[in-house]
């Protein structure tokens, strides 16, 4: 085992949401050393991206061909910019060539001991439920088209595995963007390589390839990965009332992030949504934020229509966090001043429901 960096040292409490990264990696035969100086130079570039603490490289004492590469992270928005990049994608390239296959796993940080000494991270998660969006842009005027195109299919099988199940999937459009949003018990990679080869699932991604503003070839696996890479959407925060809330409706809300505020308004969103669920009898069941870098998606369960309480799904309850929104997001002329201000732009923000669909077992 190699330690890459320096552990720092720990405080009585840990840092809200430190995130570790395993990363399995199934090296070719004879490639080892092509490996060992791809990872060298790459382990140096790595330490210099914000938010990286420290890494490790392990080889297996059973197969010498499996490797296990660890990181840690500051927390989740970091790690996750960095690996949906462009730099990411250049900086990993040498690794192509020498990888039969590989599996990333993240984990916040929950507790952690050091002799008689206990660090706590952040409350668990604990509905089981991992949740995962892909969001991509199709050339304008082809809305209609693909939006029929995306409802029509059939349903994959639900079942993965004996520990993965799909449990929903919901795609939303506004726009020429398109926003996938899926739930899954078990492993999210698992699920979407079976989605991937199913042939309905199939065709329907092949049918709406003519339509994309960023050409794709998915019988070309470099070409593939690459545009799923960058369709990439992770889910930021989620939250959910403790008592199950009744009837409720899916909503989406795609948010116009000025330049550079996307984390900011993740941040602020979040904390907005913490406060609406906590609230007895309030209008929000559930809610889930997919940030990268400026694309904002917010998706929430609602017991009610969204104009019955427009400041509460729109996330800028109170004068101050309505201030702040303000300098976040372009409202292109629109005024948050009183509720009617508020619901046409809450307008201006709602994507429209292609489908949604869920497992029996969900």
């Amino acid at each position: 085992m190699t330690t890459l960096t320096e552990p720092v040292s720990r405080p009585q409490a840990l840092v809200a949401s430190r995130l570790r990264v395993v990363l399995f990696c199934d090296i070719m035969d004879g490639t080892q050393q092509r490996f060992l100086d791809a990872y060298e130079q790459l382990r140096h570039q790595v330490a210099a991206v914000p938010g990286h603490v420290s890494d490790q490289l392990c080889q297996s004492i059973e197969d010498p061909s499996q490797w296990l590469i660890t990181s840690e992270w500051e927390s989740a928005k970091p790690f996750l910019a960095w690996v949906d990049s462009e730099a990411h994608r250049e900086m990993v390239k040498p690794l192509h060539g020498c990888v039969r296959d590989t599996r990333s796993l993240r984990y916040n940080i929950m507790r952690e001991t050091a002799g008689d000494r206990t660090f706590d991270g952040p409350a668990p998660v604990t509905d089981g439920t991992v949740r995962h969006a892909l969001t991509f842009k199709v050339k304008p005027g082809s809305e209609a088209a693909v939006a029929k195109i995306l409802a029509g299919y059939s349903s994959p099988a639900a079942r993965v595995d004996d520990h993965t199940r799909l449990l929903r999937t919901s795609l939303f459009m506004r726009g020429n963007r398109v926003v996938r949003a899926v739930e899954v018990a078990g492993d999210l990679a698992a699920a979407l390589r079976h989605v991937a080869q199913q042939p309905e699932v199939r065709a329907v991604e092949e049918a709406i390839n003519p339509y994309l503003e960023e050409a794709r070839d998915l019988n070309n696996p470099e070409s593939a990965r690459s545009f799923f890479m960058r369709a990439a959407l992770p889910a930021v925060h989620h939250v959910a009332r403790s008592a199950a809330p009744g009837r409720v409706t899916r909503y989406a809300l795609l948010y116009p992030v000025r330049s550079g505020c996307g984390a900011a308004l993740a941040d602020l969103l979040a904390a907005q949504d913490q406060l609406a669920v906590a609230e007895p009898g309030g209008v929000v069941a559930a809610a889930t934020l997919f940030q990268r870098e400026d694309v904002v998606v917010r998706v929430v369960d609602l017991t009610a229509a969204p104009e019955t309480s427009p400041d509460v799904v729109l996330g800028v309850v109170g004068d101050r966090s309505e201030g702040v929104f303000a300098r976040l997001v372009d409202l292109d002329g629109h005024e948050l001043s009183d509720g009617a201000a508020v619901g046409r732009f809450l307008a201006e923000c709602r994507m429209d429901l292609v489908t949604d669909r869920r497992s029996k077992d969900a």
